[in-house]
């Protein structure tokens, strides 16, 4: 495969953590490459120079046109398919990959199977939880894919694998049409960067794309019928099984809970009658029930793969989450202060506010669109109070208004960086003993923060001030 990119004329659409590792990667096959870029800021100056200084050719502040012999795009996966690039390429016969479809079709003969996850939300969880039960059966893995491992690197470096974990976005498998999974998971769906797919129906098609080809196992949530619609959809290899997980006692060719006890009812002899433990909810890091059932759709892709129920639960039990993913920080004066500032979308945030019995709220940021009233309607009853911050929190504070009009709100009307210690100061006002305070906004965090990372840290911060 490699040998047919020499020569060839290959534009890169767009710089950053996938167009760089794309461009050396076919510059070093012997393509002509082209990288076009939007922006033409001092990163992207920079990442230009280091391209150029290998023999790449970079054009800076032009990601529009279709730069002349053109036979293949490479794209950034965030890039919108409505581009007037892709539309030249359309016109012009150039076919449209994604990083993720270049390193797929660069695999060797021997490569190493991709167990696949995707879906709304629990995405770079999973792939964790599944990299560590991975090697806690003695195999050479990584998580590589949209958490931030590039799958190029993967594929095209030194270091051997039996077995990959990968996580894949929405906007990864639009572009990644010849992807073949051994066995691969969609979590959940719910609205999200609908903005960027143009409907629902397109962004859940794209994410049942994870599907096509699987060869061992269709993994999909019993609680979320339309995971199992993308199933029923996709054309997979004969053998290939459907596989649920579910949070209650699981049915043949189920994984589930039963007494307290993950059990898998699909990969056992006599799956009628028989059921394998595999770990105990206390194994599960932390054990809110969204991450239970990231954990057993971790277990089953693991198990699709042949592991051992002993390395699944050696592995969950190994497992450490990434920070700001429903983290406990502290207690003080009895109250629990827990970091969830990666919830940033209402299906995130409902997850999170399921875990708690006694809530006040610490919400708000950029809406991105959406709406609340779903997720405060269901999380009413939880609600001790409410604490809202940033550009969008009117939209919540409405929400609450409809269907939580007893639960006391504060609106704070301000972005500055002492705004997430006002919050904090105000949650503890309003919370009991026994209560949680719980960052999880429901909105992204530009508004305020550089990222969600800099928005937990800033809560934790705040919790550490009122612990001293």
């Amino acid at each position: 495969m490699p040998s047919e990119f020499t020569g060839k004329h290959v534009t890169v659409a767009g710089l950053g953590v996938s167009g760089v590792p794309a461009a050396k990667v076919l510059h070093g096959l012997g393509a002509h490459v082209t990288v076009v870029n939007d922006g033409d800021d001092e990163r992207a100056r920079t990442q230009a120079a280091e391209l150029e200084a290998l023999g790449v050719t970079v054009r800076l502040g032009d990601g529009d046109t279709l730069p002349e012999g053109t036979e293949l795009i490479v794209t950034a996966p965030g890039w919108k398919p409505d581009k007037p690039l892709f539309a030249a390429a359309h016109r012009a016969g150039v076919p449209v990959w994604g990083d993720v479809e270049l390193a797929w079709r660069l695999r060797g003969p021997d490569a190493a199977p991709w167990l696949a996850v995707t879906g709304t939300n629990g995405k770079t969880t999973t792939v964790q939880m599944l990299a560590s039960i991975l090697k806690a059966a003695g195999l050479r893995t990584a998580a590589v894919g949209n958490i931030g491992v590039s799958l190029l690197d993967a594929v095209t470096g030194e270091e051997e694998y039996d077995v990959l974990a990968v996580e894949l976005s929405s906007y990864q498998l639009h572009w990644a049409p010849s992807l073949r999974a051994h066995s691969a998971v969609v979590l959940n769906l719910a609205p999200d960067h609908l903005d960027w797919h143009g409907s629902m129906e397109a962004y859940a098609a794209d994410k049942g794309r994870v599907y096509e080809g699987n060869r061992v196992a269709c993994v999909y949530n019993v609680a979320d019928k339309a995971t199992e619609d993308l199933v029923r959809a996709a054309d997979v290899e004969e053998g290939c099984r459907a596989v649920g997980f579910t949070l209650g006692t699981p049915g043949p060719s189920q994984l589930g809970v039963v007494e307290g006890i993950l059990v898998d009812r699909a990969f056992v002899e006599n799956r009628q009658k028989n059921a394998q433990e595999l770990a105990e909810v206390s194994d599960v890091n932390p054990s809110a029930p969204h991450n239970i059932a990231n954990a057993l759709a971790a277990a089953a892709l693991a198990r699709a793969f042949g592991v051992s129920a002993a390395a699944v639960r050696d592995g969950l039990r190994a497992f450490t989450p990434d920070a700001h993913r429903i983290a406990h920080v502290a207690d003080v004066d009895e109250v629990a202060y827990v970091d969830d500032s990666k919830a940033t979308n209402t299906h995130a945030a409902e997850a999170s506010l399921a875990a708690y019995e006694s809530i006040v709220w610490i919400a708000g940021g950029l809406a991105k669109g959406a709406t609340f009233d779903e997720l405060v309607a269901g999380a009413a009853k939880r609600l001790r109070g409410a604490v809202l911050i940033g550009a969008d929190r009117a939209l919540i504070r409405e929400a609450l208004a409809r269907h939580a009009p007893e639960v006391p709100v504060v609106d704070l009307d301000r972005t500055d960086t002492g705004a997430m210690l006002q919050a904090v100061q105000e949650a503890q006002r309003l919370a009991r003993p026994g209560d949680t305070v719980l960052l999880a906004p429901a909105c992204a965090s530009m508004d305020m923060f550089t990222n969600y990372n800099k928005r937990g840290d800033a809560f934790a911060e705040a919790v550490r001030e009122l612990g001293a």
